[in-house]
């Protein structure tokens, strides 16, 4: 299961910006992950929740996830747009032109960590 890993890797993240702040609690944890990721969220959640119980700091720490879709960069222009699920084909908003590639979709980020 490569979702707990990278459940692993976050609470590693975590760990050290409670230290770096000296934060006696982690509260709340929000993170973006790409549509094209391969992460299943479900999974990755799961993984959240038992590592936070594990340790005092993190017990009970709530994780917001958001899926984030891809955008779009046009080839014409250079315009980056985001893509809308089950629509297309995609224009750009600038150029007009039907000429794009995906852009991002693929990525786990720490957008936010609300401790005390």
């Amino acid at each position: 299961m490569h979702e707990f890993s990278l459940a692993q890797g976050l609470f590693d993240q975590l760990l050290q910006l409670a230290d770096t702040h000296r934060a006696e609690k982690i509260i709340r944890v929000r993170v973006e992950i790409g549509k094209l990721s391969g992460i299943v969220t479900d999974s990755f959640s799961f993984g959240f929740e038992v590592l936070a119980e594990e340790k005092e700091l993190t017990r009970g720490a709530v994780l917001d996830i958001t899926e984030k879709e891809p955008d779009r960069n046009c080839l014409e222009c250079g315009e980056r747009f985001p893509t809308v699920a089950g629509t297309g084909p995609f224009f750009c908003p600038r150029c007009g032109s039907s000429e794009s590639l995906l852009t991002g979709g693929d990525d786990l980020i720490l957008t936010q960590v609300e401790m005390e």
